[in-house]
């Protein structure tokens, strides 16, 4: 069994959600960034954190890249062409999703209030909307990379929902219609669910 340390509303969930739709076991400590819970399993205290037996691994998308390769499922096959668009697929998903989001919320909260720049918050909302419009583009079937569902597709859904929650404009409607569709999976609903221990 997994554990799953860090609070649902945050990057967290990516790896609860993919873990439903492995239908593997875990439980969940809701610990908040930089709690003292956070820091006990990742020094920075930046969540999310999995528990594997006695290790320790941290970043949401390289845990989910282990899970994918260790389960067989929700990725390619490491060394295939199918592989290297996923990894392609991903990296682009932290650059022009995460990112901006990530800055928005620095700049919002997390740091201390004489270093924020609450006037950045307008260039980023734009940057997160062209992405949005240039990720629509990638849509291949019912997921981002053809018929089969991969991590990247967990990883866009969570920043689009993230971007709902930071006051961000709306994706377009295609890509909207695609997110929902996606939040209306048994395992998102299962994620967001879960009671943690």
């Amino acid at each position: 069994m997994y554990t799953v340390v860090g609070a649902t509303k945050s990057r967290a969930f990516r790896v609860m959600w993919m873990l439903e739709e492995l239908s593997e076991e875990y439980t969940q400590i809701a610990a908040a960034p930089r709690s003292p819970e956070a820091k006990e399993f990742n020094p920075t205290g930046k969540i999310p954190a999995l528990l594997v037996g006695d290790e320790v691994l941290t970043d949401s998308v390289a845990i989910m890249t282990y899970l994918g390769d260790k389960h067989g499922k929700l990725t390619a096959p490491a060394g295939t062409i199918a592989r290297a668009r996923q990894d392609a697929m991903t990296f682009w998903l932290i650059d022009e999703f995460d990112a901006i989001l990530w800055a928005a919320a620095k700049h919002s909260f997390v740091f201390p209030e004489d270093q924020r720049v609450p006037a950045i918050k307008d260039s980023l909302k734009g940057e997160f909307t062209r992405a949005a419009d240039l990720l629509t583009r990638h849509l291949q079937g019912p997921f981002l990379l053809g018929d089969q569902m991969t991590h990247a597709d967990i990883l866009a859904v969570h920043c689009i929902n993230w971007s709902i929650g930071a006051g961000f404009p709306r994706v377009n409607d295609e890509l909207g219609q695609w997110a929902a569709a996606m939040r209306h999976r048994d395992a998102f609903k299962a994620a967001q669910a879960k009671q943690p221990t």
